[in-house]
């Protein structure tokens, strides 16, 4: 007999009846699929075009290049893969395990959470008038863009890195932080770039234009960290249709960033939090 975890009832019935919507909506969703045009078989599973010409625009490969024999071949052989490790983990029954469930509820939330959210950026597009605006207010990314080449070296941030990160205000040189990466343990890598004014905040790049010989910066980068040190820069501004593109894309992420505060404050407006979580998310807990 299966081992289940310490749950209350309830919650297993939640789990489990939503385990029931999510296996009752892939069923409808293969059945919809059957009488589309299948491009390939894996096992019970099946492959469409409409599948196929999703995971060409999640992986961001332009229209012109999804023809290309190699590109599909490459797309297509990953999403093959992927349906038959389902079938297997189908097989399997993991989709009845607890903590595979949870996993699966909290990727359809993630998916529902960023369609709603572009839905909400995407309904409000700028007009002409605002995206000349912020070119104009925002010369460094554009007008005044500067190309500066770097040598850099990338890194997972996490716990071990963060004493490496505080020590480097002190480092003298891009050896100095390779040694205490190497010493730490720390996967790095060490190469020549280069990096857009336009990518680095307004008080940074008045620091790197003010920089002196041997001064390393550092910057993060989604998970990783960069330390660099610049080794010259080129005035390459943006202008035309390229820079209205850049100039709509900057302007809806900030507008993405906007919408996020506001749903962070409607949700944390609306809960109700139990107990010593009610301390906690109201800043008395421990140590507060």
């Amino acid at each position: 007999m299966r081992n289940w975890p310490n749950w209350p009832y309830h919650s297993i019935a939640v789990v489990l009846c939503s385990a029931a919507l999510l296996a009752g909506c892939g069923k409808k969703e293969q059945a919809t699929a059957q009488r589309g045009q299948v491009v390939a078989h894996v096992g019970d599973e099946v492959i469409t075009n409409q599948e196929l010409e999703n995971e060409f625009r999640l992986a961001n490969i332009p229209p012109d290049k999804q023809k290309d024999p190699e590109i599909v071949k490459q797309v297509l052989g990953q999403l093959v893969t992927r349906k038959y490790l389902l079938q297997q983990a189908l097989n399997a029954k993991l989709d009845r395990e607890p903590g595979v469930l949870l996993d699966l509820l909290r990727a359809r939330e993630q998916v529902l959470e960023n369609a709603y959210l572009l839905r909400r950026v995407m309904s409000k597009p700028p007009t002409k008038a605002d995206i000349d605006r912020y070119i104009a207010d925002n010369p460094a990314k554009f007008s005044n863009r500067k190309l500066l080449q770097v040598d850099q070296i990338a890194f997972p941030l996490g716990p071990a890195a963060q004493s490496v990160v505080e020590s480097s205000r002190e480092a003298k040189s891009l050896d100095e932080l390779d040694q205490q990466l190497t010493a730490a343990s720390i996967p790095h890598g060490r190469q020549s770039g280069v990096l857009s004014s336009g990518d680095v905040g307004p008080e940074l790049f008045d620091k790197i234009e003010a920089k002196k010989a041997d001064d390393v910066f550092f910057v993060r980068s989604g998970q990783n960290g960069i330390f660099f040190k610049v080794l010259g820069e080129e005035t390459r501004p943006l202008e035309g249709q390229a820079a209205a593109n850049q100039a709509r894309q900057l302007m809806r992420n900030d507008a993405l960033k906007g919408e996020i505060g506001i749903a962070t404050y409607s949700a944390n407006m609306e809960a109700k939090f139990e107990g010593e979580y009610q301390q906690i998310m109201q800043g008395q807990g421990k140590g507060q």
